[in-house]
């Protein structure tokens, strides 16, 4: 497993485990939405949330998907970029999510607390739908082989529906879609400005 994705799992992992001797570390650093406060004073945005709301996660199921997931994608796009362009891009994806989770929160007046890396690692999917499309991507429920190209574009018709409907409570749909967002612009934005260079 190469370096940048290991530190991940392996910070994810950590904090988790901190999260098990100080549940508080939800009230200052999962992401609340805007005016929070004005409901209840003990909780409240702040701008460090868009980044540490990704290494907390509500329960030992949430982390091994996500941290599965991190395995299974961020390793081959990690040797795509490198390892500095991969974390510039994790994290753009990252904080894409966490912008849409805010703009969602404050359409639908929802005052909860959003968690999980599931933002950079749906950032993750599109990229690896984008640079290895026909890689066979196995569904876990039915477990059926794909390209992943198809394994994305799937994956993101479900969120959207589920986001839409609001069938799977709990869950940030409108998140997962906007850490797709934010890989998806992050990817057009450099090869813009390759584009410029070699012009």
């Amino acid at each position: 497993m190469l370096p940048v994705t290991s530190a991940l799992i392996a910070a994810n992992v950590a904090i988790f485990l901190l999260q098990g001797l100080l549940p508080e570390l939800v009230i200052p650093f999962a992401l609340w939405p805007w005016g929070a406060s004005q409901v209840d004073p003990q909780v409240g945005f702040a701008p460090w949330q868009l980044v540490s709301y990704a290494f907390l996660h509500g329960s030992l199921l949430h982390l091994a998907f996500n941290m599965f997931a991190l395995y299974m994608f961020g390793g081959a796009i990690e040797r795509v970029f490198g390892g500095r362009r991969y974390l510039v891009y994790y994290f753009m994806s990252v904080i894409a999510a966490a912008v849409t989770q805010l703009l969602v929160a404050a359409l639908t007046g929802g005052v909860y607390p959003t968690v999980g890396a599931s933002g950079g690692v749906f950032g993750l999917l599109l990229a690896y739908g984008i640079y290895f499309p026909k890689s066979r991507v196995m569904l876990l429920f039915p477990p059926i082989p794909m390209p992943a190209r198809l394994f994305v574009v799937i994956y993101a018709v479900i969120e959207l529906y589920l986001g839409v409907t609001g069938t799977q409570e709990g869950v940030a749909h409108f998140a997962h879609l906007g850490g797709m967002l934010g890989g998806y612009l992050t990817l057009r934005y450099w090869r813009g400005s390759t584009r410029r260079l070699r012009d």
